[in-house]
């Protein structure tokens, strides 16, 4: 596990440096400026990674409700005045220090030990609808509200899809799910319709061509990137779309500019490295000494399916365009730090079940 994420670490450096190198150049006159920074965020996070894989799991029982009220309340800080960060009309940022920091990465953590240790106690009621599915559904809802009036909707869909799949994963009913799903459609439905910047989105998704110099203007720029790259690529660093063309190319739409520099064998390479790391933590989830651990691994490793997989949806045209950063790979210190986190629990629950299979032997 150790080897996927040092690998997934490493490629996003490099490609982070490729894809910043003129930007940073141009803006701090610097071309290393944030290659330097995210040089240290990966630093950090593999220390974090370190010592959340040295806490034991079953010791998040008791600060699952405590780590859900300052998630919740951390991404309500976004809005007090002087405090909140506001950038390209969105609130999801806090300053600290120096620092910005973007709770809603860290909330995605907290849910994620609420969620299992919740489907944990109350594994015999989850078929239940009132007393089983309920309970989080409304907790979630709260953190939607919190997040779609910042707005951030693609965390939001995150949140929906990991709480969906474990909760189904721990017992909770499809039919139940299926009329949730069929209100909170119409639900997302409306918030999409009532926003035009998101109904633009939407309507880019289906043709990007019909407004290519704006809502449109970004897919058709990576579609560019990632077609130009052929099989293999141009060349490390060789990339052009990432010279002022190609919006966000070292943070939320960094594998097209991977697909360029590094071809269709880069973006399948990379691909395979996530793939790797959710075979692992559902691996890990199966061989989980008891129902705790294997809901958080289940978490985890539904966490980096669904964010992996929109991300890279976005990027190729599957999906709409949404500011989804590719973990680990992403320039940015909240998410890869997040992302440590999240998978040393996984290293842990993971040793938990290496000691079992030892009794078993």
């Amino acid at each position: 596990m150790w080897l996927l994420v040092l690998l997934l670490a490493g490629v996003g450096t490099i490609m982070v440096y490729s894809a910043s190198s003129v930007i940073a150049l141009r803006r701090f006159n610097d071309s290393y400026f944030f290659l330097k920074k995210q040089a240290v965020v990966v630093a950090v996070g593999i220390v974090l990674l370190g010592l959340f894989s040295r806490i034991p799991y079953r010791f998040y029982e008791r600060l699952a409700k405590l780590g859900l009220i300052l998630a919740i309340a951390s991404m309500a800080l976004v809005w007090m005045p002087y405090f909140g960060i506001e950038l390209n009309g969105a609130r999801r940022w806090f300053r600290l220090g120096s620092m910005q920091v973007q709770p809603s990465e860290y909330a995605k953590i907290a849910w994620i030990i609420y969620l299992g240790v919740y489907c944990a106690r109350k594994r015999e009621r989850i078929r239940e609808f009132s007393k089983g599915i309920l309970p989080p559904l409304i907790l979630l809802g709260v953190m939607a509200l919190l997040l779609l009036i910042q707005p951030d909707f693609g965390t939001t869909v995150i949140l929906a899809a990991v709480t969906m799949l474990v909760l189904l994963a721990a017992g909770a009913r499809w039919s139940h799910f299926l009329l949730l799903t069929l209100l909170v459609g119409a639900l997302f439905y409306l918030v999409v319709y009532r926003s035009p910047y998101r109904w633009a989105r939407i309507i880019a998704f289906w043709d990007p061509w019909v407004s290519p110099l704006s809502s449109g203007y970004q897919l058709i720029q990576s579609w560019i990137a990632v077609g130009s790259g052929g099989l293999a690529g141009k060349g490390l660093g060789g990339g052009h779309q990432k010279l002022f063309y190609l919006p966000e190319p070292f943070t939320d739409f960094i594998l097209a500019v991977i697909g360029e520099e590094l071809g269709w064998l880069g973006i399948v390479a990379v691909a395979c490295l996530f793939a790797g790391l959710i075979l692992v933590a559902i691996r890990v989830a199966r061989g989980a000494p008891d129902a705790l651990g294997s809901y958080l691994a289940f978490g985890v490793a539904a966490l980096f399916f669904i964010e992996s997989f929109m991300n890279m949806g976005v990027v190729l045209g599957l999906l709409p365009t949404k500011g989804l950063a590719l973990p680990l790979v992403s320039y940015g210190g909240s998410s890869f730090t997040a992302s440590c986190m999240a998978l040393g629990i996984l290293i842990n629950v993971a040793r938990g079940t290496e000691q079992v299979a030892e009794i078993d032997v």
